[in-house]
């Protein structure tokens, strides 16, 4: 009777015991990574913005409903992510799923609709069923409200061709996704940056989509123009310098020169030669020369040279030629329509796709004790370098390319400086300079006092976009393309989105988009030849080593009360 007793006391304490570890594992929650690239844990700079959330924060999810394996996935890596989100911010987070079809309220308008007025378009997923192909539209985006201002997470960031590989890289981009939509709706103001005028840069339809879709959505946008202003105020966290098509005077350099001393930070997009399209349609042919824009000095100063040549790539955007002397037209591939890639060894250029860019010069990077240079974008293993002045022709594409003259393998095109800078103008500029711009709150300054960084590519093409049909189409979209099966949209905008943000945050965010997730995909041919022997493995080996179980605990049990 006691040891009766005893053992019901002993079931009391165990339920007691479960009981408190459950409550306590409601309130407490922390898991293990033991992946290799640690997708499962929180950077620190999204942890330090996570902690600083002190108001209740709304995130609704569109990625709902019956959805393909894939994107199921992804809807599962979500909920996970959002979970730790909200235990880092002390519980300020609170999200749901909704289907986008919903109607909002007793409203007749639909969350589809207000995505569609944020300019949030869904994805056309084809279905194969018995009767035939259906589509799916999936909104594969999430809205972040916070201060009463709403901001936009896409969940997906890869092209149209949906691949488990870009299922994966969009996975290891929700950190980032969710982080970058939360500083935003956190923000009180928004970034000032200065768009360079005055030296024939670009100001009409080809720089909408950078103008409207990049820099006034995000940041606060003012123009510059560098023959009027007395100095650049280093009110602006950066000044952009898009394809200019005149000169620099020295006292233009010089303004740019003390910006940057000043910690300004400077994205540039410079075309050396002078080579346009519109001129090649007219001619048929053209001739690339120098513009002289007389950026050579400023630049070699910071630790870089422009060179006057062509890159021209194997790896290229198509065109359509008349093949023959036929009217019909054949897409081929352009030469001078190079698509670049990256290494992926920053934050700017992980898991970026194909840069698209036309008539483009090679970068140098040169000695600039102090400047460490990373190179974002180069040409692909088979390209090669023409010389200025350079004959271009629309009859080149009549024969096929010498392969063997394409043997120049990754050449610059775009490189991000670090570091401290120091000024072109040190003991050389007088003292009347320097009293002029003492007395615009501009002192002189021949070195940067802290760290700073600039951008330089050498193209002005790979933010400007295309009309068709009196539209602006999205950068990286090439005209001569659409409707066909070339059509395609590079990752133009991306690139720029990453240099920008790179340049301007300083909260690190740009740390969490340098995540790379291994996909690890089954060996088909494996599968292929073993999928017989794995459904047995899976499906009998348990039942057999469960009776065998049952066999051996019966047969104890016989000895054991047999008398």
């Amino acid at each position: 009777m006691a040891q009766s007793k005893i053992k019901k006391g002993y079931w009391i304490i165990v339920l007691i015991i479960l009981l408190f570890l459950n409550f306590m594992a409601s309130l407490f929650h922390q898991r293990i990574d033991l992946t290799n690239e640690k997708r499962f844990t929180l950077t620190e700079p999204v942890k330090k913005l996570l902690n600083n959330i002190k108001e209740p924060v709304q995130v609704l999810v569109f990625l709902n409903g019956s959805l393909p394996s894939g994107f199921k996935k992804l809807e599962n890596s979500t909920k996970d992510m959002l979970q730790e989100f909200k235990e880092r911010s002390h519980g300020n987070i609170h999200f749901q799923f909704i289907n986008a079809n919903e109607k909002i309220g007793e409203t007749n308008r639909s969350y589809a609709d207000t995505l569609a007025s944020l300019g949030i378009a869904p994805i056309n997923l084809k279905v194969q069923l018995k009767e035939g192909e259906q589509s799916q539209y999936l909104y594969c985006a999430a809205l972040v409200q916070s201060n009463n201002k709403w901001e936009v997470a896409n969940l997906y960031t890869g092209p149209p061709a949906i691949t488990p590989q870009e299922l994966n890289t969009s996975e290891s981009m929700l950190e980032y996704q969710f982080a970058s939509a939360l500083q935003r709706s956190m923000a009180t103001h928004k970034p000032m940056v200065a768009y360079a005028t005055g030296n024939g840069e670009p100001a009409g339809d080809n720089v909408y989509d950078l103008i409207e879709n990049v820099l006034k959505k995000n940041y606060s946008l003012f123009t510059m123009n560098l023959q009027q202003e007395p100095v650049i105020p280093d009110t602006f966290k950066l000044m952009i310098v898009v394809k200019p098509t005149i000169g620099f005077s020295d006292q233009e350099k010089l303004k740019i020169d003390q910006y940057v001393m000043h910690g300004g930070k400077l994205l540039m997009f410079a075309d050396r030669l002078e080579a346009e399209m519109d001129s090649l349609q007219l001619k048929n042919q053209v001739i690339a020369y120098d513009r002289n824009l007389q950026l050579e000095d400023l630049l070699f100063k910071f630790g870089v040279r422009i060179n006057p040549d062509l890159v021209m790539d194997l790896q290229s955007d198509f065109l359509p030629f008349s093949v023959n002397g036929k009217e019909q037209f054949e897409f081929l591939h352009w030469n001078y329509f190079p698509l670049f890639e990256s290494d992926q060894n920053n934050p700017i250029n992980k898991n970026l796709g194909l840069v698209a860019a036309k008539f483009v010069n090679s970068i140098d990077t040169v000695a600039s004790p102090g400047i460490q240079k990373t190179i974002l974008l180069h040409s692909s293993a088979n390209s090669r370098t023409l010389e200025a002045p350079a004959l271009i022709s629309g009859e080149e594409n009549k024969n096929s390319p010498d392969n063997a003259a394409y043997n120049k393998r990754n050449i610059p095109v775009a490189v991000l400086l670090e570091g401290k800078f120091t000024s072109l103008y040190k003991n050389r500029i007088g003292r009347q300079q320097q009293d002029s711009l003492a007395s615009y709150g501009s002192p002189f300054v021949a070195e940067n006092v802290n760290e700073n960084k600039m951008i330089i590519v050498s193209d002005g093409d790979i933010v400007l976009n295309a009309t068709y049909k009196n539209q602006p189409l999205p950068m990286g979209v090439n005209p001569y393309t659409i409707g066909s099966q070339y059509e395609y949209q590079f990752a133009n905008r991306q690139f720029v989105e990453n240099c920008i943000e790179y340049l301007i945050n300083e909260g690190g965010l740009m740390e969490a988009k340098s995540k790379n997730f291994t996909l690890r995909l089954l060996d088909t041919k494996k599968v292929s030849e073993q999928k017989t022997l794995w459904q047995v493995i899976n499906l009998v080996v348990p039942v057999i080593l469960l009776l065998l179980f049952g066999f051996i605990y019966q047969l104890v049990r016989k000895r054991k009360y047999t008398i």
